[in-house]
């Protein structure tokens, strides 16, 4: 393998954007509105642009160097290429453990569901896209980020507020922070037509996880790609279960296997990507996942249910057109349907008999516009709709062939100035009307601002102070209003309202450590927040993983503080060290009702303190072979399991430290033919086999290994 470019270090969507390329153009009909909205600056890379470039680049091996950091107003958290490689993460859930502001709901082993809460927002406040479009899941508004692998994916980033690139579909704006997944893109040297990768990853557990990918070049700018996975794991780890009396006398200390915590997964992924002239492109991604597992059950009072299973059918078909008009007018059209199949079933006879069937469906269709009116000053207008459906058969109960429709609707204008290099605007409007059937709640539309900006005093040291203020609309889900008992179709909508300052900075010494000169990247940002939520609905499990309790909590506020930093050091004799280190600070406390006994505690789950850290060693030969040392450590506070923050409900703060060793070689290196790459890595996770849980009652998984054997060609 050639040497990796200085380019790859750094992001594309901000390294190759050069000045006035790719502004998109509106209807006149637009102007005046989006004029009064106040704005700033769009530095961020239109798509378009991005995948012009991103193939200009790879095509032609050209290094590129450049500032990356502070061209976003907001500076996302990113994790790609070789830096997904190196963590010891096995989904993408377990990559975004090492982003600051997020806390992650894990049940437990490789099949335990897995959901993220960013800056305390809760789940369903944080949006995940796939490939520029909206993961959904209109029954319970959470997206279960466990079964999403990163065998096949080249990037994850992490926007608090909303990216910093007005031109984007309309519910992009709705979200408090949003997840962006992208998947490897393919890449073809010149005489190059097919590429193959095969990976095949076990360890305890009796884990068994092959992979496959495909990339064909069927003509000049089309490309197919093929990924397909499966997992097994049979769930049973051993675990150390103790809990203690507030008086400090032990209620019962039990080391057992835990069961029933199995899973058999597979996922098959097709894409098709056109590109045309320099500017336009059009995309199509099929994917579907289909998974059979144990539900473990909760552990309380020494007893545990195994009697629950969960089968799992997720398939969605998206497309994406974009392109460039006159030099300054960019059209970007999007399109979804997703099929969903939920099957919960419990054999225990301690517990209500359940045997429900669940089906979602949903249409979803984006159009988007932007226009360069001069080069400092950009509009973007763009309309979404979704037409959500869900059929719930519940069997034992009798509830058979109920139906649920949703009609969802976002309108979104923005505008975006930039100042030369020292100050960036940006504003956006957005207007969301959601349409329920059998719902009490009135559909009124609603109107949510945001006011994004960038200040930059000194361009030439990259120091800039971001700042944004910006609320966020979040309706019921078919579960909150309708799930059986349980549901509550009184539940008012929550409406979130973010501040946030940030500081941010970057230093780079672009010596070259080919050269065995000393070289290093330095990134760093610390941002402060306060977001306050009315009405906020929470859910929790009660007694059954799949079974939830809806509240409206009323009233809370949250303070916190952000810090990350990523650091890179090239090093004398071919040698990179490169940390990443992460914390956060945060409080999140019930102002509903001074009268309350929970009034002014911490909400449930929320830690005060959390961080993590990466520390990787890498040497690097001359003709490509790595070698590789990695440890990275994961730290979750003190914190409580219910409203009140009292001794009964308290739950201990856990660590984790996990460790691995990798190395890949060239096997073929003669320079006419194809090259053949062969890595190996080991893995050990909770080296020191502490006893934890994420959440109350589920332990996790002590220690444990995982080996991993992989070719590309």
């Amino acid at each position: 393998m050639a040497e990796r470019p200085k380019s790859d270090r750094l992001h594309f969507a901000r390294l190759m954007s050069p000045p006035g390329v790719g502004r998109t153009m509106i209807k006149k009909l637009f102007l005046i509105l989006l004029f009064a909205l106040c704005a700033r600056s769009v530095f961020a890379i239109d798509e378009a642009e991005l995948d012009s470039l991103y193939r200009q680049f790879q095509m032609e091996e050209v290094e590129v160097t450049a500032r990356a950091l502070t061209k976003d107003i907001i500076v996302p958290q990113v994790l790609k290429g070789i830096e997904l490689e190196r963590l010891n993460a096995l989904s993408v859930a377990d990559a975004l453990r090492y982003f600051s502001g997020i806390q992650l709901k894990d049940y437990g082993g490789v099949g335990g569901i897995k959901t993220i809460n960013v800056r305390s927002m809760g789940s369903q406040h944080t949006a995940v896209y796939y490939n520029g479009i909206q993961l959904g899941n209109a029954q319970n508004g959470q997206v279960d980020l466990g079964r999403f692998s990163l065998d096949n994916m080249e990037e994850i980033q992490l926007f608090n507020g909303q990216k910093s690139d007005i031109f984007q579909s309309a519910r992009e704006f709705g979200a408090a922070g949003n997840v962006y997944l992208t998947t490897r893109k393919p890449y073809f040297k010149e005489n190059e037509r097919v590429h193959v990768r095969a990976k095949m990853r076990f360890g305890s557990f009796a884990l068994a996880n092959p992979s496959v990918g495909v990339d064909i070049k069927l003509i000049d700018n089309l490309s197919l790609t093929l990924d397909a996975e499966y997992v097994y794991s049979d769930g049973k780890y051993p675990f150390r279960y103790k809990r203690v009396f507030p008086s400090g006398e032990t209620a019962y200390d039990t080391t057992a296997i835990r069961q029933n915590g199995d899973i058999n997964a597979v996922r098959t992924e097709l894409g098709l990507h056109h590109y045309y002239r320099t500017t336009g492109f059009w995309r199509l991604h099929a994917y579907n996942y289909y998974s059979e597992r144990g539900i473990p059950g909760a552990i309380v009072n020494n007893v545990w249910r195994n009697g629950e299973r969960l089968w799992d059918r997720n398939t969605f078909v998206q497309g994406q057109w974009q392109d460039e008009w006159f030099g300054r007018w960019s059209t970007r059209l999007l399109a979804k349907y997703a099929n969903d199949f939920t099957h919960y079933k419990n054999y225990d006879d301690r517990l209500l008999p359940a045997d429900n069937k669940y089906l979602q469906q949903e249409f979803y269709l984006s159009l988007a516009n932007k226009v360069q009116i001069f080069n400092w000053w950009d509009l973007a207008v763009a309309y979404d709709y979704q037409y959500n459906t869900l059929r719930k058969d519940e069997l034992v109960s009798g509830v058979t062939d109920e139906r649920f429709a949703r009609h969802s609707h976002w309108l979104s204008a923005a505008t975006a100035f930039n100042i030369k290099e020292y100050l960036r605007l940006q504003a956006s409007v957005l207007m969301t009307q959601i349409i329920n059937q059998k719902s009490e709640i009135k559909n009124s539309p609603k109107v949510t601002p945001g006011l994004f900006m960038s200040f930059c005093p000194y361009p030439a040291i990259d120091l800039s102070i971001n700042a944004f203020y910006k609320q966020s609309y979040r309706y019921p889900t078919f579960n909150d209003l309708y799930y059986t008992d349980l549901g509550n179709a009184n539940l008012r909508p929550e409406l979130a309202r973010q501040h946030s300052v940030e500081l941010a900075y970057k230093i780079t010494n672009d010596k070259s450590p080919v050269a065995n000169d000393f070289g290093y990247e330095i990134a760093a940002a610390v941002s402060y927040y306060y977001n306050r939520v009315t009405d906020k609905i929470i859910a929790y499990p009660k007694g059954q993983q799949f079974r939830w309790t809806m509240l409206n909590l009323g009233t809370v506020k949250i303070n916190g503080v952000d810090a990350h930093a990523d650091m890179s050091f090239y090093l004398p004799l071919r040698f990179v060290l490169r940390t990443r280190l992460n914390y956060t600070y945060q409080t999140a406390i019930d102002v509903t009702n001074t009268g309350d006994s929970y009034y002014g505690h911490q909400i449930p789950y929320i830690p005060w303190h959390s961080g993590s850290g990466v520390l990787g060693l890498e040497w690097q030969s001359k003709r490509g072979d790595r070698y590789g040392l990695n440890y990275s450590f994961v730290y979750v506070g003190e914190r409580y399991s219910q409203q009140e923050n009292i001794v009964y409900n308290y739950v201990q703060p856990w660590y984790t430290h996990d460790v691995s060793l990798y190395g890949e070689w060239q096997l073929r290196a003669n320079q006419d033919k194809q090259p053949i790459w062969l890595k190996a890595n080991v893995e050990i996770n909770n080296l020191l086999g502490q006893d934890f849980e994420v959440i109350q009652n589920y332990p996790m998984p002590k220690q444990n290994v995982r080996c991993t054997i992989a070719l590309r060609y």
